[in-house]
């Protein structure tokens, strides 16, 4: 008579280790695990438009970010320092999951906005923002990503004016921008200098 051998099931490993060290679960992130300097590292070397730009190199997520930043202090130029660093870190997730492109992300539905959600939350905790971004700051944050959005579009993605017209509305009157992609570590110095900026002017109003 044969017996079977029953063998435990380790659940699948649902964590990533950081080069600073942290190690972040996905499934219930800590605010605690989370470093500026792995989300610099992390969104310098994620791709906007799954890599498929012109240039030498790819446009990435860390660039992308500061260009949005600057755009909502354009559109409303009474952006307070938190505020600005709320907009600086709207894609800070993907230093994680990466930047799942629009018709990807409809596909997964709910459940990539679920995992999306709880990073975007843990990350806000750690930096003193609201764990939930404002209605009308997020909606503003939106517009600055649909105008990024349109130029990259237009100048690094080969689409027609157009065609970005229709998915992501026609740029404000008054609103140029001239894309150019940097390489890794050019967009790495450039995130983390806007955001040593921010934080400066936080501490600097925190001691007032």
């Amino acid at each position: 008579m044969s017996t079977s051998v029953k063998r435990s099931v380790k659940p699948p490993r649902v964590w990533q280790r950081m080069l600073s060290g942290r190690r972040l679960d996905l499934a219930n992130p800590s605010p605690v695990d989370v470093e500026i300097e792995d989300i610099a590292h992390g969104l310098a070397r994620v791709a906007r438009w799954n890599g498929q730009t012109k240039g030498g190199h790819a446009f990435s997520v860390a660039e992308h970010s500061v260009v949005v930043e600057n755009l909502c202090r354009k559109l409303d130029p009474g952006l307070n320092a938190r505020q600005c660093m709320t907009a600086l870190l709207h894609d800070s997730p993907e230093y994680v999951i990466g930047d799942m492109i629009s018709p990807f992300k409809a596909l997964l539905g709910e459940s990539y906005k679920s995992i999306e959600a709880r990073l975007q939350e843990a990350i806000h905790i750690r930096f003193e923002l609201a764990p939930i971004t404002p209605v009308r700051l997020k909606r503003l944050i939106k517009k600055a990503d649909h105008i990024s959005a349109w130029f990259e579009a237009v100048q690094l993605a080969g689409f027609s004016e157009a065609e970005s017209n229709k998915l992501f509305g026609t740029p404000p009157d008054g609103i140029r921008l001239k894309l150019s992609p940097k390489s890794i570590p050019e967009a790495q110095d450039v995130f983390l200098a806007r955001y040593s900026q921010l934080h400066t002017e936080l501490e600097a109003s925190a001691r007032r």
